[in-house]
């Protein structure tokens, strides 16, 4: 009586399993961390799992950790900073959005051990991307490592539609499987 019933369950544990693995890869993708540009937050070689259908449901926020088409053939990680309708601007290494100061806490401990100051060179949106603010459909973004990070200081805005979505966890390596989003 026992294996028949086991008979009948093994066909449907391994349905359950194929859904599992085609939703998980539907839903999410894994990426790994490939060079310096967003340390403190993440390091080459870091395995993240990113989340490809938040911005399906909604917009990205401020400080977001994103994954985007670069070009046809890289993936870049990086921060969001700057989101439609938004004037940025750095001085003293202090961040401004439409004249206000934002703070950024996951930067704090990085830019006190920096040797190099300022640790963010001072710039207006105008000046690296000839826009007094960011357009629509439209973010910038930038490295966590602000002096060794190619972002949007150096290739302008990006698309939301090169997004391919929100860095939910690094799971690798395991004791740093916290990810400050700065929130």
């Amino acid at each position: 009586m026992k294996k028949w019933r086991l008979r009948k369950l093994i066909p449907v544990i391994l349905i359950l399993a194929v859904l599992v693995i085609g939703l998980r890869s539907l839903l999410f993708a894994s990426y790994v961390v490939d060079g310096e540009s967003m340390q403190p937050t993440l390091y080459d070689g870091n395995l993240l799992m990113v989340n490809k259908v938040i911005y399906d449901l909604t917009q990205a926020e401020r400080f977001d950790v994103i994954v985007f088409h670069a070009n046809e053939e890289d993936d870049y990680v990086k921060r969001v900073v700057g989101l439609p309708g938004d004037e940025i601007s750095y001085e003293n290494d202090k961040l401004y959005v439409n004249g206000k100061y934002v703070e950024e806490p996951f930067l704090e401990a990085y830019v006190k051990a920096s040797e190099t100051t300022p640790y963010t060179s001072d710039f207006t949106l105008d000046e690296v991307t000839g826009e007094k603010e960011v357009p629509e459909g439209k973010l910038f973004v930038m490295g966590d490592n602000r002096q060794d990070s190619l972002d949007s200081r150096a290739f302008g805005f990006i698309s939301q539609e090169q997004l391919v979505g929100k860095v939910d966890i690094k799971y690798w390596p395991l004791n740093k499987t916290s990810l400050s989003l700065g929130k």
